[in-house]
């Protein structure tokens, strides 16, 4: 297969908000080219995000699973979170093998690997067993530094200024 056929590793890291949102435009923008994508969330499952019901209209071209259940920190890290974050690999393996997708999205990975709930050997293991074509993003704080030098492509996110150092609480539409 040619280099220009060849899917790409993108990864967005960094302490600033949009990382998600980096990816989920790319996937749109994917699927404007008739791609078909996926995003896999390893750390979000229990809030309702505007994306997932935004995803739903684009008629199946994008789907969105949030395999956590909610916010975790390092450190707080328990048995339940590390079952949780394995399902979600093993889901994320199985849907690379099924060569469905054009593009898969594996959402907040950087922080599962970064908070010791998956191994990074696995995961640059089943990265590097993916399909030739499949492009993937992979998002998170704190992106380790193997993962960093296999991507073909790396974007940090700063934070300079938030909202929240000011008081004002998250909006729906733009943080949810």
């Amino acid at each position: 297969m040619g280099e220009s056929q060849r899917g790409l590793l993108l990864v967005f890291t960094g302490n600033g908000k949009g990382k998600t949102t980096a990816a989920m435009g790319t996937a749109l923008r994917a699927v404007g080219h008739g791609f078909k994508a996926l995003m896999i969330q390893f750390i979000k499952g229990s809030w309702h995000y505007g994306e997932l019901d935004a995803a739903r209209m684009l008629g199946g071209a994008f789907e969105i699973r949030p395999m956590g259940r909610g916010f975790v920190k390092a450190g707080s890290v328990d048995a339940e979170d590390i079952r949780m974050a394995e399902r979600a690999w093993q889901t994320a393996l199985a849907e690379m093998a099924s060569q469905k997708y054009d593009m898969l999205i594996l959402d907040e990975i950087n922080c599962a690997v970064d908070y010791g709930m998956l191994p990074i050997n696995r995961v640059l293991e089943g990265l590097a067993s993916r399909p030739e074509k499949l492009h993937v993003i992979c998002t998170g704080r704190n992106a380790h530094p193997r993962l960093i030098e296999a991507a073909d492509l790396v974007s940090e996110i700063k934070e300079i200024k938030h909202p929240f150092q000011q008081g004002i609480l998250a909006r729906r539409g733009i943080e949810f």
